[in-house]
């Protein structure tokens, strides 16, 4: 591949067409298998060992190349938020001067080639050692990915997330926590003019329980702060029926572990206000906190001096999104997110990512990974 400092190749633009037409949303084990197969053919041009691993939500990738040192784990994920046909309809593909646009090509599948791109660079040269997992369901919250991403992470220096970075391009060091909870009240149908006083509405219920809830999160006297958000709301199916089920979907977000632990103690313990009503409370996904450690500003330092030999500026601050790296840095892993290059509109129409930044970063990394301890 032909390249050129801060620039990209056509080779990469053609490599993150190649991958955005792979629509792959959360849960399509064909997409994933198909972006699995793509992305193992390249790394192991770049030299890597791979190998595959399959769960009900679709494969995922992990990769070794050989090098000096304990391996630095790279990190990245597969799927994308976008359903398939977004390509033609709201999300195509285009490029325009600087800016591509399409679905996936921030979030992350321009990340996933800045890796593949400084490791090719590579190859014939004295480089650290790199270990790469590609997990297949990020955007849902790595539900099935987590023990793998563990195992992942035994032995190696670092880890380095390649999602998207500040809009200013500043790295990524600390992250809130993240849990997505299922909220689901059953109640009784009845006919809701004949019959009502035989009837519990689970709406009515819910309702109730969603005022509680932003009490729970709202408390003064909790450490630091809690974002919530309501996402969806489902229930009943007539006007003239009393419901007899609902629930809601709620994303917390999370400053630290003391104030998570009080918060979920207190939503799994909701208690229902109607008699005979019953509440009950699910964890579908849940990422630890990541507080910003020494050893991460560790990792910074060693980025910005591979920076600066080649004329790039690092800088690096907390996010307020959550990622696999929340687990890594919560696990006290020296750890650094917001690899991938600048661009924006995460899950939004608007999703582009900018090719000048996609060369950058792949410089950028080259620079790190050259830089071999004495």
């Amino acid at each position: 591949m032909t390249h050129t400092r801060g620039g990209t190749s056509g080779d990469l633009v053609g490599r993150l067409e190649r991958l955005a037409r792979i629509e792959s949303p959360s849960r399509d084990a064909a997409a994933s298998e198909h972006m699995a197969a793509q992305l193992a053919e390249w790394w192991q041009g770049a030299g890597a060992t791979v190998a595959f691993e399959t769960t009900d939500a679709g494969t995922s990738l992990v990769a070794e190349v050989a090098g000096e040192g304990d391996p630095l784990l790279l990190v990245g994920h597969s799927d994308t938020v976008w359903p398939r046909g977004a390509l033609d309809g709201a999300v195509p593909w285009s490029i325009d001067g600087d800016i591509v646009r399409g679905p996936g090509v921030y979030d992350m599948k321009s990340g996933l080639l800045v890796m593949i791109a400084a490791l090719e660079r590579l190859q014939g040269r004295r480089h650290r050692s790199v270990r790469v997992v590609v997990v297949c369901d990020e955007e849902i919250g790595s539900p099935t990915t987590q023990a793998l991403l563990r195992r992942s992470a035994e032995g190696v220096s670092g880890a380095i997330g390649f999602e998207s970075p500040h809009p200013d391009g500043a790295l990524k060091v600390g992250r809130r926590g993240s849990t997505r909870l299922r909220l689901e009240v059953r109640g009784r149908a009845s006919h809701a003019a004949l019959d009502p006083e035989n009837g519990i509405s689970a709406i009515d219920e819910l309702v109730d329980q969603l005022v509680r809830v932003r009490a729970v999160v709202a408390d003064p006297a909790l450490p630091s702060e809690v974002l919530c958000n309501v996402g969806t709301i489902s229930g009943g199916g007539r006007a003239n029926v009393v419901p007899a089920h609902a629930q809601a979907e709620i994303g917390l977000r999370f400053v630290d572990a003391v104030t998570e632990g009080r918060v979920m103690a207190a939503l799994g313990g909701l208690e229902p206000v109607r008699r005979d009503a019953v509440v009950e409370t699910a964890v579908l996904s849940s990422r630890p906190a990541w507080s910003p450690s020494t050893a991460d500003d560790g990792l910074v330092a060693a980025i910005a001096a591979g920076g600066r030999r080649i004329g790039q500026v690092v800088e690096a601050r907390p996010a307020t999104g959550a990622g696999d790296t929340n687990l890594l840095g919560s696990l006290g892993i020296p750890t650094v997110d917001g690899f991938g290059p600048r661009g924006g509109g995460a899950h939004a129409v608007t999703e582009h990512v900018s090719l000048a930044s996609l060369g950058e970063r792949v410089d950028l990394l080259e620079a790190l990974l050259a830089d071999v301890p004495a």
